[in-house]
Order: C-alpha cells, then sequence, then structure tokens
C-alpha cells in the first residue's frame, strides 16, 4: 500500500492511478491531519509526500513519522518544489528515504518507488539472522529457537548474533571478549564458558549447534 499525501487533487489523482495501473494499492490524502488519523488504524508500505501542505507541512509529518517509534520505518520519499534545495536537506536529515523534484514524470515516481522499497526488503532481509532452527531478528531483539520465544540476556544475544553472522567460522576466547563485553581476554575463561553453557541449555535443541572447538574456542555449526 503507498500513500501519497498531496494538496493539488489532479496531482494526487494521477499519482494514485499510476500506482494503481502499475500493480500496487495507493490511496491519497489531501492534508496532513486526515493523514495522520489513518495512521492510527493502519501503516503503508510507504509514503508519498509533499512538502507544501495546508496546515501542517511535509517536513513536520515527517519529522513525526520519524520520532515516533510505531511509525519511524515507513519509508518516505518527500516531493519537493524546484529550487527547494534547503527543504530537500533538511528532509534528508530528519529521516527521508529519496525526493522528487517537482513537476516530475510518473515513470520517474514509480521507479523511485521500486528503488526504496528494494532498499528497504534488504535492509530488513539483513536484520534476520538464520541457521538450522534458530532465527534471531536484530532490530526486534527476539530470538526462536524451533519456532519458540528464547528469552536471553543482552550478552547471551550478542554472543548468538556473533555465531549467526558467520556460521561454521571458529571464534578464539579473546575474539568473544572483545567483540561481546567490550574486553581484552584476561585468561579467565569461566564468565565466557557459563554464558555459551547457558546459551545452548535455552536454545534447547538447537543448542548442540554451538560448538566447543578444543585449544581455541567456540563456532555455531549447522548441521541441519
Amino acid at each position: 500500500m503507498i500513500w501519497c499525501v498531496e494538496d493539488d487533487e489532479s496531482i494526487r489523482d494521477i499519482e494514485t492511478y499510476s500506482l494503481q495501473m502499475t500493480g500496487f494499492t495507493a490511496r491519497g490524502f489531501e492534508d496532513g491531519g486526515s493523514f495522520l488519523e489513518a495512521l492510527k488504524e493502519e501503516k503503508p508500505d510507504l509514503v508519498i509526500l509533499d512538502i507544501m501542505l495546508p496546515g501542517t507541512d511535509g517536513v513536520e509529518l515527517l519529522r513525526r513519522l520519524k520520532e515516533d517509534q510505531d511509525t519511524a520505518d515507513i519509508p518516505v520519499i518527500m516531493a519537493t518544489a524546484k529550487g527547494a534545495e534547503h527543504e530537500k536537506v533538511r528532509s534528508l536529515d530528519i529521516g527521508a528515504d529519496d525526493y522528487l523534484v517537482k513537476p516530475f514524470g510518473m515513470m520517474e515516481m514509480i521507479s523511485r518507488v521500486k528503488a526504496v522499497l528494494r532498499r528497504c526488503k534488504k535492509a530488513e532481509s539483513a536484520a534476520l539472522l538464520k541457521a538450522g532452527g534458530i532465527l534471531l531478528n536484530i532490530q526486534e531483539r527476539t530470538v526462536f529457537a524451533d519456532e519458540k520465544r528464547v528469552e536471553l540476556t543482552l550478552k547471551e544475544f550478542e554472543l548468538l548474533r556473533l555465531f549467526l553472522e558467520k556460521p561454521g567460522v571458529v571464534y578464539s576466547r579473546e575474539q568473544l571478549f572483545l567483540r561481546v563485553w567490550g574486553e581484552t581476554f584476561a585468561g579467565e575463561t569461566r564468565t565466557l564458558d557459563m554464558h555459551i553453557r547457558t546459551l545452548r541449555q535455552k536454545l534447547d535443541a538447537c543448542g548442540g549447534m554451538i560448538e566447543t572447538v578444543r585449544g581455541v574456542g567456540y563456532r555455531l555449526e549447522d548441521k541441519r
């Protein structure tokens, strides 16, 4: 679902029509008030947001979106007037994903929408780490083992994240201490070994994927 926030009815209609003709579901809003009300009910996949709007302008609407945890991840393409360089810069600084300079063609708009959605999809995929029956979501900081939610401490989560980022790679104790604890290895293994043991227990059947490499350290091996 693509939302177009544009006070000019003719422009808004052609934006939504062009999006619909290329396979998207689209909805138009004439001002920030109606747009913010609609956000209480659902979230779009992307917003094309005009800067020059009656009442609350596009830059302020963008700021509200990015400051709210529930809407901060919605991709936004700003529509700016020709020559409004400062507004474009402000929008990008606040968190806009791209911009269109008026007057723009519908093919350019569709192309930029597809490009932003592709980038966001890649970023979302990068936030998920998988191996065997383990699924870790970096942004949500959640872990599932064989589809069961697993509650981990901060250090346990960071250890598992490190292992999942490079399955099969052996990490020495020195590397693990530096990457997870931010400290140099001082020869004390009990803290690390205790965290590994507890992590294995919490992962249940998936815990066996974390292997001890004798005399070196640990690695995660996907045997499934």
